[in-house]
């Protein structure tokens, strides 16, 4: 008799406990959720907080906030959302332009952090905000879980395991729900990332290419070179895995184009593992190299840009930029992973996007 009312005043203890944290989830909306995983979430840069700081409303799980035309923030949506995969929860942030119309299908951009990073730090560093409200096009900033990594990468190289396919999963589900949720052209959706999210970015394009029109890479290493940790350590100083090939794209399947952005200057993902993605990208489509050339905008950092391309189709760019680091190539001044004197990274990615989006239209 003792042990059965002592399981059930466990049980009820447990029940109570459960609705006190579901009550407490629903109030405080998708940050209440990611406490109770024991997420540890990044630290919001000063520069992000202050236009945050505008109207607030709370609905459902998400709390929405109005942002105003200071920082890195441009006016708009910026609003919180957690997506359920295989992995797991993820928690997500979504950047909608202002004045979207009733019936309206606008594109999306998908950017993946890198590592020691959060969604509002990326959202702040690399300015995509900014051209989003101005282009018109929605932003999607998955983030990636503390317990999963503790430096917060995305496990992109871990295939064997299973866990990068997971994961890669957990961010196809925000891509679903934000489709589902909001105006989004599931005809325009590509995807870029920085460093690891660089590399998971590749990883989701190789899954499933016909879902992205475009993906670009930021300082990070392409798919298929590492399977453990060892392998993604020694890619990342430049080893080159011998035998490493992309399976061959299958008759009728739609392969995204890629554009990679990678420094001369870059000391933590070796050089190399940019023109390295290009190559496997380019090869199994059979694509060529064409001849290379240099641009510099005032004074910042020159850029060797190289096209390649099958039958006068870009398949992919190779962009190397000449003395940047481990950094977001025309970041926000004074963000980590940032560098404000190389050619506008986000720029260039949504022109490389906006001009796939066009040629599948027609």
């Amino acid at each position: 008799m003792a042990g059965r009312r002592r399981n059930v005043l466990l049980s009820r203890s447990f029940q109570r406990a459960l609705t006190a944290m579901t009550r407490t989830a629903i109030r405080a909306g998708s940050k209440a959720i990611t406490q109770a995983l024991k997420a540890k979430p990044a630290r919001k840069p000063a520069a992000l907080k202050r236009p945050l700081a505008g109207r607030t409303a709370t609905k459902g799980t998400a709390t929405r906030r109005v942002a105003k035309n200071r920082g890195s923030v441009a006016v708009g949506d910026w609003s919180a959302g957690l997506a359920i995969g295989t992995a797991g929860a993820r928690r997500y942030w979504l950047y909608k332009p202002p004045g979207v119309q009733r019936g309206e299908r606008l594109p999306l951009v998908v950017m993946l952090h890198g590592c020691r990073q959060g969604a509002e730090a990326l959202a702040s560093s690399s300015k995509m905000n900014r051209i989003a409200a101005r282009e018109r096009f929605f932003v999607l900033y998955p983030e990636q879980d503390r317990l999963s990594n503790a430096q917060g990468c995305w496990n992109w190289y871990d295939t064997r395991s299973g866990r990068a396919q997971a994961e890669a999963g957990a961010i196809d589900a925000a891509i679903d729900q934000v489709c589902q949720l909001h105006a989004v052209d599931p005809e325009r959706i590509a995807l870029a990332g920085l460093s690891a999210g660089a590399g998971m970015a590749a990883l989701m394009a190789v899954r499933h290419p016909q879902r992205f029109r475009a993906i670009a890479m930021h300082s990070g290493i392409g798919t298929g070179v590492a399977h453990s940790s060892a392998s993604a350590l020694r890619a990342m100083r430049g080893r080159r895995v011998a035998g490493t090939a992309l399976a061959p794209i299958a008759a009728g399947t739609r392969s995204p184009a890629l554009l990679v952005i990678h420094g001369t200057a870059d000391y933590v993902v070796a050089p190399g593992n940019g023109a390295e993605a290009v190559r496997l990208w380019a090869a199994r489509a059979g694509a060529k190299p064409g001849t290379p050339r240099t641009v510099q905008r005032g004074t910042r950092y020159a850029t060797t840009i190289t096209d390649f391309r099958t039958r006068g189709q870009l398949v992919a760019t190779l962009c190397e930029v000449n003395g940047l680091g481990h950094a977001w190539s025309g970041g926000a001044a004074g963000q980590r992973y940032s560098d404000p004197k190389g050619p506008d990274a986000s720029r260039m990615m949504w022109t490389f996007m906006a001009k796939q989006f066009a040629r599948g239209a027609g």
